[in-house]
């Protein structure tokens, strides 16, 4: 799939992991968005971003990897209609679409894939681009965590549940 400024968008594979890992190193080392060990492993990190039920996939722009997603159930049994779905990209891609790009195509591939709505379940109030974005591709604020990140500057910081239902064209209205 051809996302928004050219990039391609495909499922990853194990070449791509060192793509992958520096794209995610300095997310995680710098502990504001996601509920990962500050210090996590190289292999434990990849070892979380491929891991079932998850399906990853990386944004390639003239070559070069510059994002990455993985998408899949939120939960097992009766939540397993309700997709999931993490991303990330390289500071150099910041401000060319390329997030919205993998949202998008998550939102497609979900949707594809028979999910019935998407939900992230912990997304740090302080990260207002994300916020921004996810609002902007239809999720709403269903949820809010009191203080529920320690953020490493602002300290505890709420983390908010977005949702939003996927509809197909074979849903009825």
């Amino acid at each position: 799939m051809t996302g928004s400024g050219g990039a391609v968008i495909r499922p990853a594979s194990p070449d791509d992991h060192d793509a992958i890992w520096q794209i995610l190193r300095p997310v995680y080392r710098a502990g504001k968005t996601y509920c990962i060990p500050r210090d996590i492993t190289r292999d434990d990190a990849l070892a979380d971003w491929f891991a079932q039920p998850f399906t990853a996939f990386v944004a390639e722009v003239d070559g070069r990897i510059l994002g990455t997603s993985h998408v899949g159930a939120n939960r097992p049994g009766g939540g397993a209609h309700v997709a999931n779905a993490s991303f990330a990209t390289h500071p150099e891609a910041r401000g060319r679409g390329l997030a919205r790009a993998l949202a998008q195509h998550a939102l497609s591939w979900a949707r594809a894939q028979g999910y019935r709505a998407m939900q992230f379940n912990f997304v740090v109030s302080t990260n207002l681009d994300a916020v921004h974005l996810w609002q902007t591709v239809g999720f709403g604020v269903v949820g809010r965590l009191p203080g529920a990140f320690l953020h490493p500057r602002h300290g505890p910081v709420d983390a908010l549940v977005m949702f939003q239902t996927l509809k197909g064209d074979s849903d009825e209205p």
